[in-house]
């Protein structure tokens, strides 16, 4: 292992384990709850910082992936990019040169190590990333990559920090919220909640992270979310 960001690609490097099933379950129950509507972009988000949701969207994509499905990550964290670290890839340019310089698509997109996925690295860090994030460029960008992947999965900074990600709520088909065991806190959890609606995202459900049994591969992630009334748990 390289970096400690890649030592959680667990749904890659130990497939067998019951994280990585945890994973796939997740990917189970976000395909059921959107069996007649399919969330081909979807938001990965939190309410605070150190909650997991960059790991829990790289592990989710693999999952994904591991279907057969094309998928692509884009690394909306504009003020704290990783997704370049998890699957170690160089990031001299990505998302911000194709809205900023109208660098091309496929001269930015990455291959990863997974069959079937692929990643838009963030590129430079801008200095206004709010606004770049809400500019039309970047609704006509989701708009292509929708057309061109199966699913398009993307990261953003927590909701309660900055308005990043309810400025891309909008723009996605579901976000999923991520919280961290022992560390979220639930007055925050509400707000990220009101924010995201407020901003008319839809969450199709919440994560649980980091909820720890027994050692490091009995340390589940659970999924719920909400389809005509029914609860639909992992």
């Amino acid at each position: 292992m390289k970096n400690e960001e890649h030592r959680h690609l667990i749904t890659h490097n130990k497939p067998k384990s019951p994280i990585a099933e945890a994973y796939r379950t997740l990917r189970t129950n976000i395909h059921f709850s959107g069996m007649d509507n399919p969330f081909k972009t979807i938001l990965v988000t939190s309410a605070g910082t150190g909650e997991g949701k960059s790991t829990t969207l790289a592990n989710l994509a693999v999952a994904i992936a591991q279907t057969g499905m094309q998928v692509l990550i884009i690394d909306c964290d504009l003020r704290k990019p990783v997704q370049h670290k998890v699957f170690e890839l160089p990031n001299k340019q990505g998302l911000t040169n194709i809205l900023v310089e109208q660098l091309p698509l496929e001269s930015a997109v990455q291959f990863t190590r997974v069959n079937n996925l692929s990643v838009l690295t963030s590129g430079p860090i801008p200095p206004n990333p709010s606004e770049l994030l809400g500019c039309e460029r970047m609704k006509g960008l989701l708009q292509q990559l929708k057309n061109k992947y199966d699913t398009v999965l993307i990261d953003s900074p927590p909701t309660v920090a900055v308005t990043d990600a309810a400025v891309l709520s909008a723009q996605v088909d579901g976000v999923i919220l991520v919280l961290r065991s022992g560390v979220a806190k639930i007055d925050m959890a509400k707000q990220a909640k009101e924010q995201i609606e407020k901003a008319n995202g839809k969450i199709i459900g919440t994560v649980l992270y980091g909820v720890n049994y027994s050692g490091e591969d009995y340390q589940y992630y659970y999924y719920y979310g909400e389809k005509k009334g029914r609860n639909l748990n992992a």
